[in-house]
C-alpha cells in the first residue's frame, strides 16, 4: 500500500508532520482527519509511486516533444479537464489516469505536458506543482483549484468544477463569435463590391469625361475621382489602416493609465458598454464562485479573480474589496462603492455572505449575466445590420449621384446650345 507523507493541524494549531499508508490520495485524507487533524499538505512518497503495470514491462512514457505551433488550444484543455474529472471521479488514480489521457492523445503540446506532469506526480510531486511547471497550459486559476482540491481531499469535485467553468466560458465565447460573423461577412462581401467599383467602374466613367472634353466637375465628383486616383496610386497603404489601428491599440494598452483609460471607455460605449460590463462581472462571479466553492481562502481567491477579471476597471475595484476584507468589512460594501457592479449583484453578494452560500450566489449572478450578455449582442447584432445596411447605402448613393452630376450638367450643356 502507497505510503503518504502529510502535514496537517491539531486542534490547538499545532503542525503536525507524519506518515501514513492509503490506497490513495483521498484515502489518505480521510484516514488523517480520523485522527482529528486538518490536512494541510498531502504528497505520495516517491519511492511507492512507481506505476505497477510500468514496472513490470519496463514501459515507460514517450516524453519526446512534438513538433507543433502555438500552445495548448482552450478546446483541447477543456476536453481533458472533463476527461481527466471523469477519471477521477470513477476513482482511478491520478497517475493511472494521466497515463490513460495520455495514451489517446494525438501528437500535441498537450500530450507532452501530460506525460511530464504525469512523470513529476509518480516522482513525488502533487498533481498542482506538476502543472504549475508549465504556466502556459495551467493558469494561475487552474493551479490554485486543483490544489484546494489536493489540499481538502475533494479533487474529483474541484475537477468536476473546473471542467463545467471552462465549458460555460468557452460556450459563451462560441455565442459571441457566432454573433460577429455575420456583420464581419457582410463588411467583407461589401468592401470587395466597392473595391471593383473603385477599380474597373469608375475610371471608365473618367475616360468617357475625358473623351467628351470635360475640365471642370461638381464638387462630389472631384471629391469622388480624387479618392479613387489616391486609392490606386497608393493601394498599398490601405492594409496599413487597421495594422496601425492595432499597433496604437497595443501602445495603450503598454501603461497602466493607459489600461485603465481603454477599460474605462469600453465600459461607457453605447451598444458595446453593456456587453463588456455584464461579461466582466459574469466572468469573475464565476471565477470567484468557483474558487471559494472548491475550498480556496477568500483572500486568495479574490486575488485571482483579480487577475482573470480580464478588465482593469473591475480589477482595481476587486483589488480595494480584497484590502477591505483583509480589514474585516463585508465583500459587498466596497464593491458597491467602486460603481462597477449593478446593484442587483450587490444585493445578492450581500445575501450570499449573510447566508453562507456566497458561492452559490456568485453562480447564480454568473448565469444570469450570462443569459443577459447573450440577449446583449443579440441586440448590438440587430443594431448593427442597420447601421451597415444605411452605412453602405450613403456610400453607394454619394458614388452614384458623383457620377451622375457630370452627365447632367452636360446634358443641360447639350440641350441649351
Amino acid at each position: 500500500m502507497p505510503t503518504f507523507e502529510y502535514e496537517a493541524m491539531n486542534n490547538e494549531g499545532k503542525v503536525i508532520k507524519d506518515t501514513i499508508q492509503a490506497r490513495n490520495t483521498d484515502d489518505a485524507v480521510t484516514k488523517i482527519r480520523d485522527l482529528n487533524l486538518f490536512p494541510t499538505r498531502v504528497k505520495q512518497q516517491a519511492e511507492s509511486k512507481k506505476s505497477t503495470k510500468r514496472a513490470q514491462s519496463g514501459e515507460k512514457r514517450v516524453k519526446k516533444k512534438p513538433f507543433t505551433i502555438g500552445g495548448v488550444s482552450s478546446k483541447q484543455l477543456t476536453t481533458f479537464t472533463r476527461q481527466l474529472a471523469t477519471l477521477t471521479d470513477a476513482g482511478i488514480p491520478v497517475v493511472q489516469s494521466l497515463d490513460i489521457l495520455h495514451e489517446q492523445m494525438k501528437p500535441s503540446a498537450l500530450k507532452y505536458i501530460v506525460a511530464s506532469v504525469a512523470d513529476d506526480v509518480e516522482a513525488g510531486s502533487s498533481l498542482s506543482e506538476g502543472m504549475a511547471n508549465y504556466p502556459k497550459a495551467f493558469d494561475n486559476l487552474y493551479v490554485n483549484m486543483i490544489r484546494a482540491g489536493e489540499t481538502g481531499g475533494v479533487l474529483d469535485q474541484v475537477l468536476l468544477r473546473l471542467a463545467e467553468f471552462r465549458e460555460k466560458a468557452a460556450s459563451l465565447r462560441r455565442q459571441i463569435i457566432g454573433a460577429m460573423i455575420y456583420p464581419l461577412v457582410v463588411v467583407l462581401v461589401a468592401t470587395a463590391i466597392l473595391a471593383v467599383i473603385i477599380v474597373y467602374v469608375i475610371p471608365q466613367f473618367r475616360n468617357m469625361f475625358s473623351e467628351l472634353g470635360m475640365e471642370e466637375f461638381p464638387l462630389p465628383t472631384e471629391v469622388l475621382l480624387a479618392v479613387t486616383a489616391w486609392l490606386q496610386n497608393y493601394w498599398y497603404l490601405v492594409p496599413a489602416i487597421p495594422v496601425g489601428l492595432y499597433a496604437l491599440y497595443r501602445f495603450i494598452r503598454i501603461t497602466k493609465t493607459g489600461k485603465l483609460v481603454f477599460d474605462w471607455v469600453k465600459f461607457k460605449l453605447p451598444l458595446i458598454g453593456p456587453v463588456t460590463n455584464k461579461g466582466a462581472i459574469a466572468r469573475f462571479s464565476r471565477t470567484f464562485g468557483t474558487l471559494i466553492g472548491s475550498g480556496v481562502p477568500i483572500l486568495e481567491a479574490l486575488n485571482i479573480s483579480r487577475q482573470t477579471a480580464g478588465n482593469v476597471v473591475l480589477s482595481n475595484a476587486i483589488a480595494k474589496a480584497r484590502d477591505s476584507i483583509r480589514e474585516g468589512d463585508p465583500l459587498a460594501e466596497p464593491l458597491s462603492e467602486s460603481k462597477v457592479c449593478d446593484p442587483m449583484v450587490i444585493n445578492m453578494i450581500d445575501v450570499g455572505e449573510e447566508t453562507g452560500n456566497l458561492d452559490q450566489m456568485l453562480l447564480k449572478i454568473a448565469d444570469t449575466y450570462d443569459e443577459e450578455v447573450d440577449a446583449a449582442v443579440e441586440r448590438l447584432t440587430s443594431a448593427m445590420e442597420p447601421i451597415m445596411v444605411v452605412t453602405l447605402g450613403l456610400v453607394v448613393g454619394f458614388i452614384v449621384v458623383s457620377l451622375l452630376l457630370p452627365l447632367i450638367s452636360l446634358m443641360s450643356q447639350l440641350s441649351s446650345g
